[in-house]
């Protein structure tokens, strides 16, 4: 009982839900490319491996600051889980997602290693910069670098890809401080989007998603499938319902706005993905 307790606790620093829908992505990216199987494979575990190390990292180095607001959903501040082990699984799992990326090839192994470097170095403090969103934008936009290149031939992936999983990224950055402006003002995290405030955060989120959306619409060679070409003018009615209700007070409905819009995206990203390679 007490080791499923342990294993728990060390799922739930990884960030498993971030970690699980970028790895997600990355599976659908790398599946429609022309890898083997093999290939394919490695790659979405060289990616899993990867951010389970960033969200490990994440809950270690913030464990003081999320005592301090009492965040009960981190192991590691709540001392539920103790910081030795967690540091042993970020260094494996570090390890591990450096070494399977090589089974791409070294071009493609460096574009990982990079998006890698960025998300550790947010962690270890650009978070509470004003470049804070550099790291999502440069990662983000890195993804299909190394999904693409891994390919035979090393291709480089069109650029509307690399700026449309760029401007998802970033998205979702501005989106995901949102609920948390409160605990990081009173830790003193102040990244970009809160030393521009709660309302400029939400309308650039939005504008980053909708831009995502009309990238992966309109990016790739020919016209745009009807269904895809609707995706547009669905996603501004949303954000726009969404910046409107989100007006009043303690409402949520413009973050919601922005994840739903995001979720689109993401599925644009893997129907434009496939028809890009």
């Amino acid at each position: 009982m007490r080791a499923m307790r342990a294993t728990g606790a060390m799922a739930r620093a990884s960030h498993p839900l971030p970690a699980l829908a970028v790895t997600a992505v990355a599976t659908g990216l790398a599946f429609g490319t022309d890898r083997t199987m093999a290939s394919a494979l490695l790659a979405t575990a060289a990616v899993f491996a990867g951010q389970l190390s960033v969200g490990w990292l994440n809950d270690l180095v913030d464990a003081r600051r999320d005592a301090l607001v009492g965040r009960t959903d981190k192991p590691v501040a709540t001392g539920e889980l103790a910081a030795g082990p967690v540091r042993v699984a970020f260094a494996v799992s570090a390890a591990a997602a450096l070494a399977l990326s090589f089974a791409s090839g070294p071009i493609a192994a460096a574009a990982h290693i990079l998006a890698l470097a960025s998300a550790w170095a947010y962690d270890l403090g650009l978070k509470a910069t004003a470049w804070s969103v550099a790291p999502f934008a440069f990662s983000f936009g890195l993804l299909p670098a190394f999904l693409y290149m891994g390919q035979p031939g090393a291709p480089v992936p069109p650029l509307w890809l690399m700026a449309a999983a760029a401007s998802l990224g970033s998205a979702a950055h501005f989106a995901n401080v949102l609920p948390d402006f409160a605990d990081d003002h009173a830790t003193g995290v102040r990244g970009l989007p809160h030393r521009l405030g709660p309302w400029p955060t939400r309308i650039i989120a939005a504008a980053l998603v909708l831009t995502a959306s009309v990238l992966l619409v309109f990016g790739p060679p020919g016209p745009p499938p009807m269904l895809a070409l609707a995706a547009v003018p669905v996603a501004l009615a949303v954000l726009v319902t969404g910046l409107a209700l989100g007006r009043r007070p303690r409402s949520r409905a413009a973050f919601r706005a922005v994840m739903l819009v995001a979720l689109l995206d993401v599925a644009l990203l893997l129907q434009s993905g496939a028809a890009a390679t």
